[in-house]
């Protein structure tokens, strides 16, 4: 495989024998630093002659690309941001070469290797994954002290960063606190370590954190986000489908309830009372569906090839399997079978329904095999264009 992170997304990263402790007690606790004594483990993700070809080649807006320098006051984006909203190629390269880090946002969009692990992360972690790529000059530093209101991995592409961790001023922030200087210490220092080019580390969001480059060659890492749902927000989509059950939950709040002679003793005791009909009618199926179908639907499909191969038609006895990192899920509506998948619904009759089981399981299949469907080629050339299955 050209691409071995796309086998073992978060096994390349952390090693396979890693994952189940990682996920069982570091996750969103606390830090992981893996020295895999690989310089080459992540070629293929992205290189500075990529990062040279993409700043200098490609017409990169503004937000796509920023400077960074913990030295000195915040770069303004006028300084390398022409009239019409383009970068400066000429005076990134000027502010680099002074000291300035480049960063690269949401690399994964305009680097398709990075894009392609981040669809691979998403399926693992059933959460929006994103890039950003950091170019540090020798010796220098891009970001003063703080905290990332969620968690990264960090993996070091080139060159070598010494990092520093810090206590954490908020456990598992939202995603709305960020952090703010001057109100966020770092307190006391927890951990220093050097990551060199192959090693990961992972950062739990609301760690304070802060990383200068290391010798005498720059340093290129991507950080790797991840945006996830929480309790909270399923809690809430939880709350609003009991209450399309429950009309005792959409009854309109007392009337006068924002006048300053209001009195809340009653709304108290009602407030509590709702509080008890949620806990009775909450369910966690509906909600969970309901948040997992939105998710789906925001990925990008997972299908290369699909538009170079548009014209080749499917045979009857062409082997497919489906796409291993690729979500979905099947359900019903009306008088329909639906796919939920990346980038939106694929509708079918009822009776589709064993086919498009057997052709989403694993093994390998032929059109041939697709009992029930009316046009098993045809079925198989929409999973196709929508990057649920793949020629094998």
């Amino acid at each position: 495989m050209s691409e071995p992170w796309l086998a073992d997304p978060l096994g390349h990263l952390l090693g396979a024998g890693r994952i189940e402790d990682f996920l069982a007690r570091i996750y969103e606790r606390e830090a992981l630093v893996v020295a895999h004594n690989e310089a080459k483990r992540f070629d293929g993700l992205i290189n500075i002659d990529a990062v040279d070809r993409l700043i200098t080649s490609v017409d990169l807006r503004e937000g796509q690309l920023d400077l960074a320098d913990a030295s000195r006051d915040k770069l303004a984006r006028s300084d390398y941001v022409d009239a019409a909203g383009y970068i400066d190629r000429g005076a990134i390269a000027d502010f680099h070469r002074g000291g300035a880090t480049i960063i690269l946002q949401q690399a994964h969009q305009i680097e398709p290797s990075l894009g392609r692990f981040c669809r691979g992360l998403e399926f693992v972690f059933s959460a929006h994954v994103q890039t950003n790529l950091y170019l540090t000059p020798p010796s220098a530093q891009g970001f003063r002290t703080h905290y990332d209101n969620h968690d990264v991995f960090v993996l070091q592409m080139s060159g070598e960063k010494a990092w520093r961790l810090y206590e954490k001023p908020i456990d598992t922030p939202f995603r709305g606190e960020e952090f703010r200087s001057g109100v966020h210490a770092s307190g006391a220092l927890k951990h220093e370590f050097l990551l060199k080019a192959g090693d990961c580390a992972y950062v739990p969001r609301g760690m304070m954190h802060d990383a200068m480059t290391s010798g005498e060659a720059p340093s290129l890492h991507v950080t790797v986000g991840l945006i996830t749902r929480t309790w909270a927000d399923l809690m809430l989509e939880a709350v609003s489908e009991a209450a399309l059950r429950t009309p005792e939950l959409r009854r309109s709040l007392p009337p006068g309830y924002a006048r300053r002679d209001f009195n809340r003793d009653a709304a108290r005791a009602h407030l509590k009372h709702l509080g008890e009909i949620i806990a009775r009618e909450i369910q966690l199926d509906p909600a969970l569906d309901l948040t997992a179908d939105n998710f789906i639907r925001s990925r990008a499909a997972e299908n290369r090839f699909a538009v170079r191969d548009a014209s080749r038609p499917v045979l009857a006895n062409e082997s497919f399997r489906a796409q291993a990192l690729s979500p979905y899920r099947i359900a019903e509506d009306s008088d329909r079978v639906v796919i939920i998948a990346p980038g939106g619904e694929l509708k079918f009759i009822p009776e589709a329904r064993a086919a498009l089981e057997r052709a989403l399981n694993g093994a390998v299949f032929t059109p041939a095999d697709l009992a029930g469907a009316n046009a098993p080629e045809d079925m198989t050339a929409k999973l196709l264009a929508y990057g649920l299955v793949n020629r094998v």
